[in-house]
C-alpha cells in the first residue's frame, strides 16, 4: 500500500505519549471503543509504520562516499568524541506503542484471527527493527517486552540485557512473524512486511552481528546461522518471484514495485512526497543544497565496463599531458553503467529542465583565476558563473548523486519528489548471503553472487570473471567490500559496512576528502563554449584538464581521524542519571561489554 499516516494519526497521538525509559502506561488514555472498530485498529497500525518506516538517507557526508561541503565533517569523524556528543538516549517512544498494540490485539473481538495474527506479526516486525537499531549502536538494552505499569514506580527503572540476549528476542520475533506473515502483499496493500522482508531483515542482522564489530575472535558458528538465514531468504525471494533487477540499473527506483523490491516506502505526490532540495546543486534547487557531493574514492570505485579498475598515477597527472587527456577519456567514458546512473560527473545532463533549456548541460567544471591571498597563488571558479551568471551559486566538489533523483523536479517543487526508497532491495539479500558464504568456506557461491550481481549492472564478462581477479578468502572479502561501495553507493549503507567491518583505517588512511576538478585549459574557448555539448564529446573534452584537489575542505583541521578504540557508542548521561542500573559502555569508562 503507498503507506501514509492515516486520517487518525492526530487521534492516535492523544492516544500515545513517548517515553525514553520512563514507560508511561498508555493503556489508560485510550479510549476502548477503537479497539472495537477495525479501521481504527488498522489506523494504529498505519501510525507505527508512518512512523517506523525508513525514508531516503542523505549520509554520504562522513564517509568516503561524500561530502555536503567545506568543513562539514561531524565530531566523530574528526575523532572529536565524549559521551556529551555523542550518548545514544533510547528513545522507547515506539516500542511502547508496540507493546500496547501486542496487548490489545489479545483480547480485540472485532478482527478474524488471521487478521490479529497478521497484525501481531507486523508488530512483531517493528519490534525487532527498533531493537535491532538501539543494539546496533550501544550493544544490549533494557528488554521491554510488556506494556510497564507506571504506578509501579520500581518496575519502570530496569538495567539492561546483555547483547546476546537482545539478539536472541529480536530473532525469536523475527521467527514468530515469519511464520505468520503472508508470502506477500498485493493491490492497495503493497509495501507492508512480509514474509520476504522478515527473512531479508534477519539474514541482514545476523550478517551485522558475525561480522567483526560485535564478533571479533571470528565465531564460525554466527556466520553459519547468517549464511542460513540469508540463503532461506534468497531462496524463499526467488520463488516468489523476486530478483535481480532486469533491465537498466538506474531504472530500478523508477519502475515501481519492480522484482528487485524487498521493503519499500512508496512516496507519491501530495500526501507522502519526499523533499530532494538537499542533494541537488545550488543554482537548481532552493533553502538547502549540495548535499552528497562525492569525493575521490567513491568517483575511483567504479571500474571500467570490462571490469578492469580504473588506475591513477597522480604524478603523471599533474606533469604528463597525455597522460591527463587519456585519464579524462578513461574517466568519463566507458565505466561501468553503475556510475552513470549514480553520480553526476560536471559537464553532462542534470535534470532540471526550468533552468538548463534547450538541451544544455550542467557545466559546474572549473577554471583558474589568480589569488595571491591563497596558499596555492590560485582559486579555482565554478564554470556556472559563466553559464548561469554570477552569483547563482557553485559546490565544492561538484559531483552530485543522480542515484534516485526525480528528473521531474524544478526548483518549485524540490519538495514533491515521489522516488520510492528501497530500504531493502534483492541485490543487498544476495550480496548479504555471498558474503556469509565465503566466511563458511563456500568462495565458489560467494564468487557467483558477484558475478551476477556485475552481469545485471552491464559488466563485460571478459574471461569469465566479470573483472574480479578474486581467488583467496580475503580477497573475496575484500571483493565484497569494494562491489557493495559501487552497488550501495547513497544507500546509507557504507556506514554500516565501514563499522561492522572495524575498517575506520580505510577513512583515516585517506586524511583529506579529496577531488577531482575538471579545469578549463584556455579560458578564451569561454566565448564560444557550447553549453549544448557534453563531456562525452572528444573534442570538447579536449579543452579540459583534470586537477587533483588533495582538500577540499580547505582546511587542515578537518580531516578523517577517527577514534580505533571506540567501536560502540555511550549511553547518553541522562539515561544514566535516570537510572542508577543502567551500565556505560566499557569503551566509554563503564562496566557493560556490548560483546557479551
Amino acid at each position: 500500500m503507498k503507506l501514509k499516516r492515516s486520517i487518525y494519526s492526530a487521534f492516535i497521538a492523544l492516544l500515545l505519549s513517548g517515553c525514553s525509559l520512563d514507560y508511561k502506561n498508555t493503556e489508560a488514555i485510550t479510549p476502548d471503543n477503537v479497539w472495537s472498530d477495525k479501521i481504527m485498529i488498522n489506523a494504529f497500525m498505519n501510525d507505527i509504520y508512518g512512523r517506523m518506516l525508513p525514508g531516503w538517507p542523505i549520509d554520504a557526508n562522513g564517509t568516503d562516499e561524500g561530502m555536503n561541503g567545506p568543513t562539514d565533517i561531524g565530531d566523530y569523524t574528526r575523532g572529536l568524541i565524549t559521551i556529551e556528543n555523542q550518548g545514544k538516549k533510547w528513545n522507547y517512544e515506539n516500542i511502547d506503542r508496540i507493546n500496547y498494540l501486542l496487548k490489545r490485539l489479545e483480547t480485540v473481538t472485532v478482527l478474524s484471527e488471521t487478521e490479529k495474527q497478521a497484525l501481531r506479526a507486523q508488530a512483531l516486525f517493528w519490534r525487532s527493527w527498533d531493537y535491532w537499531g538501539k543494539v546496533w549502536n550501544t550493544g544490549g538494552v533494557p528488554l521491554i517486552l510488556d506494556v510497564q505499569d507506571q504506578t509501579n514506580l520500581p518496575s519502570l527503572f530496569v538495567k539492561r540485557n546483555s547483547t546476546s540476549e537482545c539478539v536472541a528476542q529480536i530473532v525469536k520475533d523475527l521467527d514468530e512473524a515469519i511464520l505468520a506473515l503472508p508470502d506477500t502483499w498485493t493491490g492497495a496493500d503493497f509495501g507492508k512486511i512480509d514474509k520476504g522482508t522478515a527473512m531479508a531483515f534477519k539474514g541482514r542482522l545476523l550478517l551485522q552481528y558475525a561480522s567483526p564489530l560485535f564478533n571479533p575472535n571470528n565465531d564460525q558458528s554466527r556466520w553459519e546461522k547468517a549464511f542460513n538465514a540469508n540463503k532461506e531468504a534468497v531462496d524463499f525471494l526467488k520463488a516468489v518471484g523476486k530478483g535481480l533487477y532486469e533491465g537498466k540499473f538506474e531504472d530500478i527506483w523508477y519502475n515501481e514495485r519492480n522484482k528487485e523490491v524487498i521493503m519499500v516506502n512508496q512516496f507519491y505526490y501530495p500526501d507522502h512526497k519526499l523533499d530532494q532540495k538537499n542533494i541537488r546543486p545550488e543554482p537548481l534547487t532552493k533553502d538547502y543544497a549540495n548535499f552528497n557531493q562525492a569525493i575521490f574514492p567513491l568517483l575511483m570505485a567504479f571500474p571500467k565496463k570490462d571490469g578492469t579498475k580504473l588506475q591513477l598515477d597522480l604524478n603523471r597527472l599533474k606533469t604528463d599531458d597525455v597522460y591527463n587527456d587519456q585519464f579524462l577519456t578513461d574517466f568519463y567514458v566507458g565505466r561501468d553503467p553503475r556510475f552513470y546512473a549514480t553520480v553526476f560527473t560536471p559537464g553532462t545532463t542534470y535534470p532540471a529542465s526550468d533552468i538548463l533549456k534547450d538541451g544544455a548541460k550542467y557545466w559546474n567544471t572549473w577554471r583558474k583565476v589568480a589569488d595571491l591571498a591563497a596558499e596555492s597563488g590560485f582559486k579555482y571558479t565554478t564554470m556556472i558563473f559563466d553559464q548561469l551568471g554570477k552569483g547563482v551559486g557553485g559546490s565544492t566538489s561538484g559531483y552530485f548523486q543522480l542515484k534516485g533523483v526525480d528528473k521531474a523536479l524544478t526548483i518549485p517543487t524540490v519538495y514533491d519528489a515521489g522516488t520510492d526508497w528501497i530500504e531493502i532491495r534483492f541485490t543487498e539479500v544476495l550480496m548479504n548471503y555471498g558474503e556469509c558464504a565465503n566466511e563458511v568456506g563456500k568462495s565458489g557461491e560467494a564468487l557467483k553472487v558477484l558475478y551476477d550481481v556485475r552481469n545485471r549492472a552491464g559488466i563485460e564478462v571478459g574471461m569469465g570473471n566479470y573483472g574480479i581477479l578474486a581467488t583467496t578468502k580475503s580477497e573475496v572479502r575484500q571483493a565484497y567490500m569494494d562491489e557493495r561501495f559501487i552497488e550501495f553507493a547513497y544507500e546509507g549503507k557504507r556506514w554500516t559496512d565501514i563499522r561492522r567491518w572495524k575498517r575506520y583505517d580505510m577513512l583515516n588512511t585517506l586524511k583529506y576528502r579529496s577531488g577531482l576538478n575538471a579545469v578549463i585549459k584556455d579560458e578564451n574557448n569561454l566565448t564560444k563554449f557550447d553549453w549544448k555539448k557534453d563531456m562525452y564529446d572528444a573534442a570538447t573534452r579536449k579543452l579540459f584538464r583534470f586537477e587533483y584537489v588533495e582538500n577540499l575542505d580547505g582546511d587542515k583541521q578537518y580531516q578523517f581521524k577517527l577514534d580505533l578504540n571506540h567501536w560502540f557508542y555511550p549511553v547518553n548521561q541522562e539515561v544514566l542519571d535516570r537510572n542508577s542500573k543502567i551500565e556505560q559502555n566499557k569503551e566509554w569508562g563503564g562496566t557493560f561489554d556490548p560483546l557479551l
